[in-house]
C-alpha cells in the first residue's frame, strides 16, 4: 500500500496523473531551517522528516511504502516558504518580480527495506509585476498555502517568463523522479 504523507490535494492529484491512488497520512512535523543548513539540504531533510513520520504511523503493515516531500521557493539564500498573511504575499511576489528565482522540490520514499529520495531543481523567472497585478492575485486568495506565495498551475501562470526544469516540481511533487522512485525496489 502506497501512503502520502502530506494533506495536499496538488499532491494527490499529480500521484493520480501517473495512476497512484494514495491513502493519506496527516503528519505534523517542524519546518524550521536550521542554522548553517543550506537551501537545497533543509527541502531534503524536511521532506525525509514528513516521510519518516509517515513510515512510522504505518510501519507494522506488510508492504508499506510512505512519500513524503516538500517544495520550497528559494531567492538566493532565503527560502520562501508560505505566507503568513496578505503582507507577506506581496513581500515575497514583490522580490520575485522580474527576477529568477528557483524552486527546490524533494521526495523520499520508505519501505521496509531502504530510505531513497530524489532532488528537483527548477529556474523560475518571473516577469516584471506592478502593484495592481501583486495585489489582485493577494486579493484572489490563491498565493496563501502556497511556496512562493504562487501556484504555477493557477492565475499566476501569467507571471512565468520562463520555466527551466520541472512543471510538476514546481507545484510541489517532480512526477518524473516520483515514479522513478516508485519503480525501483
Amino acid at each position: 500500500m502506497l501512503y502520502l504523507a502530506s494533506q495536499s490535494p496538488r499532491r494527490r492529484e499529480l500521484l493520480a496523473q501517473i495512476g497512484e491512488s494514495p491513502r493519506v497520512l496527516d503528519v505534523d512535523i517542524e519546518e524550521i531551517r536550521q542554522s548553517g543548513e543550506n537551501p537545497d539540504a533543509y527541502v531534503a531533510r524536511v521532506a525525509l522528516d514528513k516521510a519518516r513520520a509517515g513510515y512510522a504511523m504505518v510501519s507494522n503493515e506488510s508492504g508499506a511504502r510512505v512519500i513524503g516531500a516538500d517544495t520550497e521557493v528559494i531567492l538566493g539564500d532565503d527560502v520562501f516558504g508560505k505566507p503568513r498573511d496578505a503582507t507577506d504575499a506581496v513581500s515575497m511576489l514583490r522580490r520575485l518580480s522580474g527576477r529568477e528565482h528557483r524552486v527546490v522540490s524533494a521526495v523520499w520514499l520508505i519501505d521496509e527495506k531502504s530510505e531513497r529520495h530524489a532532488l528537483s531543481v527548477s529556474i523560475v523567472r518571473f516577469a516584471p509585476l506592478d502593484a495592481a497585478q501583486i495585489d489582485d492575485y493577494v486579493a484572489s486568495g490563491e498565493c496563501f498555502g502556497k511556496a512562493g506565495a504562487y501556484a504555477i498551475q493557477g492565475r499566476a501562470a501569467a507571471f512565468i517568463e520562463h520555466l527551466s526544469g520541472s512543471y510538476s516540481g514546481v507545484m510541489g511533487l517532480p512526477l518524473h523522479e516520483t515514479s522513478r522512485l516508485l519503480r525501483s525496489q
